[in-house]
């Protein structure tokens, strides 16, 4: 159920929304997919969340400017590699505009898939497309688990203030 914006001037302004929401710590997530031709897309997400467990569901925030974004919404599965301490200069590349992100880096297969998983990833999650959802200037695309990879536990991978955190 949505509730209508009766007068828009009585929102914050963007700016101010995205500075507020830097003080929101989120954990660093890399989702992959294939398109049709087999090519591999992926990019750095911090938009991921759990939203059922009946079915297991969970979404993913993609901007609808972002160059994966007809990709994703359009693949028929993906998987979201939660990523670690060590995979800063990876989540800078996935994050950056105009480069191969693949290139150089060591993805597998999820089994019997060609869907890209980063080996080392703290957990992967192979999701079938459930819905998309527009939601403003993004799509909200939720993912029903197909496949779950527990893997490397360690120090996460979080975004906070504009920038890479780990725990101590």
């Amino acid at each position: 159920m949505r509730t209508p914006v009766q007068d828009a001037t009585t929102l914050t302004d963007p700016g101010r929304f995205r500075d507020a929401m830097a003080l929101l710590p989120a954990a660093l997530t890399v989702v992959t997919t294939v398109d049709g031709l087999g090519r591999r897309w992926g990019f750095t997400a911090s938009s991921v969340t759990s939203v059922s467990l009946g079915p297991p569901l969970l979404m993913v925030g993609v901007g609808r400017t972002s160059s994966c974004h007809e990709a994703l919404v359009n693949a028929p599965e993906f998987v979201v590699n939660v990523l670690g301490g060590q995979h800063r200069d990876l989540a800078a590349k996935f994050a950056a505009h105009g480069v191969d992100r693949f290139a150089g880096e060591e993805f597998a297969h999820w089994p019997g898939t060609s869907l890209p998983v980063l080996p080392d990833a703290h957990a992967a999650y192979r999701c079938l497309r459930h819905e998309v959802v527009p939601a403003g200037d993004h799509d909200l695309l939720l993912g029903a688990l197909a496949g779950v990879r527990a893997g490397h536990p360690g120090s996460p991978l979080l975004w906070y203030r504009r920038t890479f955190h780990t725990l101590p």
